[in-house]
C-alpha cells in the first residue's frame, strides 16, 4: 500500500504573506476572501489518468463471470444429475475453498506482482471450470465435481487488484481515491446484477454448459487484458517486513463488520427467492434482487461524485445505521402487503445504502492494511463477506423452512444491527 502522505498545502501568492497556519493573509485594503475548496473529483478526471481505462475494461470483463459461475454450475449439475442438493453442496465447497485459497493468492500477488501471479492462477481456475464441464458431461462420479469446482478457487481477486491499482495511481489524493473506490463498488454491483441474468440466458437458450464455458472465456480474456497493462501495476514487495493484515490494529474488528454485512446479503437473497416462490413467481426473484443491486450501483456512483466529510472511521457507523434502517423496508413490504412488486420497490430503496457502506468499509480496510500487503488485506475483507454470505444463506434458509419467508426478512435486519454495534464499539475503543 502506498505511504499515506499528507495533502499538499495550497500554493501561496508571493505578494501575500502566509499566516502561522499556512493560509493566505490579506494585505491592507484588500478584503479577505474565503478559501476556495478544491474541486470535487470527477469520473472523467479519474479515467483521464494514463492507462486507467485500459485496465478498467479488462478488469470488468474478468469480474463479470464472478456472478455467472455459481448460477451456471447449479443449473448444469442439477440438470444432469437431478439433484439441487448436490449442486448446492458443490458450489458451497467451492466457496469454502475460495475462503482458504484467496488470501494466499493475494499474498503472492503482493510479493511477486499482479501479472506474474494472476495469469497462472486464472489458467488453473479456467482448467477447473473445463474439468467440471467434462465431469458433468461424461457422467463422472460425484466426488470429481467437488474436486473440479474446488480448483476454481485460485481465481484471483480482480476487484482487489483493481483497487490496488487505484491506490497506487492516486496515492496522496484521498478524495480521488474515494471516487475510484465508489466506482469499483458500483462495478461490483453491476456484475452481481448482470452475471446471473447472463448465465440464466446462456444456459436456458443454448445448452446447460454454455454459462460455465462463457464465464471461463471471459475470465481468461479479461485477466490477460488486465495483466497486460503493466504501466499501472503496483510494484511488488517481495521482502516486505510488514505484519500480516490480520494482526494490524483495527483489522480484526473491520473483518468482523464484513462478516456481518455479508450475512445481510446472503440472507436477503435466500429469503427473497423463497418469498417469490411462495407466491408462484420464483423466476421474478432475480428481477427483485437485480433491482436491489441497481439501487446500490446508482448510489455508489452518486456517492463517489460527492466529497465525504470526516474520516472514514466516523462515517462508517452512520452508513451502517442507514443500511439497518432501510433493511426494515422489505420486512414491512412483505408483512403489510405480501406483494412482490411492492417488495421489489422496497429492495430498490434498501439497496441504496449498500454501496456507500461498502465503499466506506473498503476505505478503512485500505487504510488499516500494512504497506505492501494491500491485495491480501482487501482479499481478507472479501473472504469475510463470503463467509458472512454463507452464514446468512444458511440462517435465512432455516428461518424460511421452519417459520415463514416474511419472518426471514428479520435476519438481514439482525445482521445489519450486528454490523452497526461492531462499528460503534470499535469507534468507541479507537476514540
Amino acid at each position: 500500500m502506498p505511504p499515506r502522505t499528507p495533502e499538499a498545502p495550497e500554493r501561496t501568492d508571493s505578494t501575500h504573506p502566509t499566516g502561522p497556519t499556512g493560509s493566505i493573509e490579506p494585505t491592507a485594503g484588500t478584503p479577505a476572501e474565503p478559501p476556495s475548496a478544491p474541486p470535487a473529483p470527477s469520473y472523467r478526471r479519474l479515467f483521464a489518468l494514463p492507462g486507467a481505462r485500459a485496465f478498467t475494461v479488462g478488469n470488468l470483463v474478468a469480474r463479470l463471470p464472478s456472478g455467472m459461475f455459481g448460477v451456471s454450475a447449479v443449473v448444469m449439475i442439477a440438470g444432469a444429475r437431478g439433484s439441487y442438493a448436490l449442486a448446492g453442496a458443490v458450489t458451497a465447497t467451492g466457496l469454502a475453498a475460495t475462503a482458504v485459497t484467496a488470501p494466499w493468492i493475494a499474498r503472492l500477488v503482493d510479493r511477486h506482482g499482479q501479472a506474474r501471479v494472476a495469469v497462472p492462477a486464472t489458467v488453473c481456475a479456467v482448467l477447473g471450470s473445463l474439468a467440471l464441464v467434462l465431469c458433468v458431461r461424461c457422467g463422472a462420479p460425484d466426488w470429481t465435481l467437488f474436486a473440479a469446482y474446488a480448483a476454481t478457487a485460485t481465481t484471483p481477486n480482480t476487484g482487489g487488484m483493481s483497487r490496488a491499482r487505484w491506490a497506487h495511481l492516486l496515492r496522496g489524493d484521498p478524495a480521488a481515491l474515494h471516487t475510484a473506490n465508489s466506482f469499483e463498488q458500483a462495478a461490483d454491483e453491476l456484475c452481481f446484477m448482470l452475471g446471473p441474468v447472463l448465465a440464466a440466458f446462456l444456459t436456458g437458450t443454448f445448452f446447460p454448459e454454455a454459462g460455465t464455458l462463457t464465464g471461463a472465456v471471459l475470465l481468461l480474456a479479461g485477466v490477460l487484458l488486465f495483466a497486460a497493462q503493466r504501466s499501472t501495476e503496483p510494484p511488488p514487495r517481495p521482502r516486505t517486513r510488514a505484519k500480516a493484515p490480520l494482526r494490524a490494529p483495527g483489522m480484526p474488528a473491520q473483518l468482523a463488520v464484513c462478516v456481518a454485512m455479508g450475512a445481510v446479503f446472503g440472507s436477503m437473497e435466500v429469503v427473497t427467492v423463497a418469498f417469490a416462490d411462495e407466491r408462484g413467481h420464483r423466476s421474478a426473484a432475480g428481477v427483485a434482487l437485480g433491482l436491489q443491486a441497481a439501487g446500490s450501483c446508482v448510489a455508489g456512483l452518486v456517492y463517489g461524485a460527492l466529497r465525504p466529510g470526516g474520516p472514514a472511521a466516523r462515517r462508517l457507523p452512520w452508513c451502517v445505521a442507514a443500511m439497518t434502517a432501510l433493511m426494515t423496508l422489505p420486512l414491512l413490504a412483505a408483512a403489510l402487503t405480501g406483494s412482490l412488486p411492492v417488495l421489489a420497490g422496497a429492495l430498490l430503496i434498501a439497496g441504496t445504502a449498500t454501496a456507500p457502506t461498502m465503499v466506506t468499509n473498503m476505505t478503512l480496510v485500505q487504510q488499516r492494511t500494512p504497506e505492501g500487503r494491500l491485495n491480501e488485506g482487501m482479499t481478507l475483507a472479501v473472504t469475510g463477506l463470503l463467509g458472512g454470505i454463507a452464514c446468512g444463506s444458511a440462517t435465512g434458509g432455516w428461518t424460511v423452512e421452519h417459520l415463514t419467508p416474511t419472518t426471514g426478512y428479520a435476519i438481514p435486519i439482525a445482521a445489519a444491527t450486528t454490523a452497526l454495534l461492531l462499528s460503534l464499539t470499535h469507534q468507541g475503543k479507537a476514540a
